[in-house]
């Protein structure tokens, strides 16, 4: 592994799950070369794949959590309205084992929903890692980039990109987000190859003058393109070979490419990288139309109502923020959410058909013998919470008994001695109010 930089404020679990992820990666691409077609972008799309077919087993669980939530959900409101306004013990405890006697019987958990999603979470986050830095993970990328970095560094330490990074656009924020690899204590060669990873095709040609890197090669082949006088790729380097998708370079943001497509008259490539954020932002909004909605508005200005609403407005405005994001990030990252969208939504219309053939009356039959089983279960535990609470109750009415025994024989002899109560208990609190009250009556 190259980079210290991949996870290194992260879990052990996260970082693990990451390294599963990146080695998948590497060997997908691996593949696509020795069949001649080394492309991160395809390696991108393929990936996506294979993760979300492998989680296929978790968002099944999941969808057919969410359908079941809302087929127990006026069973579980019924519940909360019967109980409506009632705080004591007894009836909270009452109201609760109803509820879980509704989930059992419908053979779900409580926290079922959450449970699917944090597996899920840590493998979408380190899913985004791995796509967002592939030289990293990907071998044969990270060491073609490695040549450019090692003759950077001999030449003056990247100080041209460190020390000036508002003269190139794209390296700004390059610079500023591997600031601790670049630092005199960090990886500076790891992250002078981040940087070259984030910055547009025009900036790597200034970056190239300035080091003299056009004529590096990487296992024979040439790593950047030959231009002409114009700025135009006479022969593409393995860089652009790698990062070449449909005719699109997808190290650039769509801006980017939009920009330089126009002044170029290249239309065709100006419609394409406009297209990526607008079918990103339609494929995320579809996913979510067909994903099963748990919060269904019920038209009484309950607390369900405006969970609905607040569900309904980031339904929108997720899809919106996935076209801007799109725009400004670069557009393999755009290709990364179409593909896991189109998979998704695949997915989902299969498992939807396959759950709602589910018959929900046998399926209550089925769970019959262990909903009564874990009825039970929960009865004999709230009965030796009342067992337990009935104890406690008892020992300090004792306890307070004893005391008003002692503070009456106190009473009846006026010179007795005091007792010897330990310091700060009941029975010393009890006797400071008698002797109190005495004084008082006096």
């Amino acid at each position: 592994m190259y980079f210290n930089i991949l996870t290194p404020n992260s879990t052990p679990i996260f970082r693990y799950i990451v390294w599963i992820l990146g080695k998948i990666m590497e060997g997908i691409f691996i593949v696509l070369d020795k069949l001649g077609i080394p492309n991160i972008g395809l390696s991108i799309i393929l990936f996506t794949i294979f993760v979300n077919v492998a989680m296929i087993p978790l968002t099944y669980k999941q969808q057919k959590f969410s359908k079941l939530s809302m087929k127990m959900n006026p069973e579980i409101k019924a519940i909360q309205k019967k109980y409506e306004g009632k705080r004591d013990q007894e009836s909270m405890m009452k109201m609760n084992a109803e509820t879980q006697a509704v989930y059992a019987k419908y053979g779900v958990s409580q926290t079922g929903s959450c449970v699917y999603l944090l597996i899920q979470m840590p493998i979408l986050f380190a899913l985004y890692r791995v796509i967002y830095q592939i030289p990293a993970y990907v071998t044969q990328i990270g060491d073609t980039f490695r040549v450019l970095a090692d003759k950077i560094v001999a030449t003056d330490n990247g100080s041209f990109i460190t020390d000036n990074p508002e003269a190139l656009a794209s390296v700004a924020s390059a610079v500023n987000m591997y600031k601790k690899n670049l630092a005199a204590d960090g990886n500076l060669t790891n992250g002078i190859i981040d940087v070259l990873n984030r910055v547009s095709s025009a900036d790597m040609t200034v970056i190239a003058k300035q080091y003299g890197l056009s004529d590096l090669s990487y296992n024979g082949s040439r790593i950047l393109s030959t231009l002409d006088g114009s700025g135009n790729i006479i022969d593409k380097g393995l860089i652009d070979i790698y990062n070449n998708f449909l005719g699109l370079n997808i190290r650039n943001t769509p801006w980017y490419i939009m920009k330089e497509s126009f002044a170029s008259h290249a239309f065709l490539i100006m419609i394409a990288a406009i297209l990526i954020p607008l079918i990103s932002g339609f494929t995320q909004w579809l996913s979510v139309k067909l994903a099963p909605n748990q919060t269904q508005p019920t038209g009484d200005n309950s607390q369900a109502d405006s969970v609905a609403q607040s569900m309904k407005t980031m339904n929108v405005m997720m899809p919106l923020m996935s076209i801007w994001f799109c725009f400004t990030l670069p557009a393999g990252m755009g290709i990364y959410w179409i593909a896991n969208a189109v998979v998704r939504i695949t997915l989902q219309i299969f498992m939807n058909k396959k759950i709602d053939k589910i018959d929900f009356d046998e399926l209550v039959k089925k769970n019959a013998g262990k909903s009564q089983k874990k009825l039970e279960k929960m009865q004999a535990q709230q009965a030796q919470m009342q067992n337990y609470a009935a104890l406690n109750t008892r020992s300090i009415k004792n306890k307070a008994s004893y005391v008003n025994t002692d503070a009456t024989s106190d009473d009846s002899g006026s010179s007795s001695a005091p007792a010897n109560y330990a310091p700060g208990s009941m029975a010393a609190k009890a006797n400071m109010v008698t002797e109190f009250n005495k004084r008082n009556s006096k």
